[in-house]
């Protein structure tokens, strides 16, 4: 006589050991092209399409480093203003004179 056990009162299906489909020569050819896309859109973030076509200071251009860099560290694509004052506080900005109007 066989004894039977009981079925489990819950099923877990974990499918991230398991590949589903072998690669084929075209899969693997779209997933070099996934890499190359990857790399022009990893080129195209790094340029602001609204800066391109004006010529900056030093100053500016230490800014925008300065603000990239601490982007790329943080993960924080946008930044608040407390962090904006941290990366000049950071770069040696201190306030030293009264504020004056920004002439546009």
């Amino acid at each position: 006589m066989v004894k039977q056990l009981d079925p489990p009162t819950e099923l877990v299906v974990d499918r991230r050991r398991v590949k589903r489909r072998t690669a084929s020569a075209s899969e693997a050819i779209h997933e070099k092209h996934e890499v190359v896309d990857q790399r022009k859109v990893e080129r195209r973030r790094q340029i602001d399409p609204t800066t391109c076509e004006r010529d900056y200071s030093e100053p500016e251009v230490d800014f925008m480093k300065a603000m990239d860099d601490y982007k790329r560290r943080s993960g924080r694509q946008f930044p608040t203003w407390s962090e904006v004052l941290e990366v000049l506080h950071s770069m040696g900005y201190r306030k030293v004179a009264e504020p004056t109007d920004i002439s546009l």
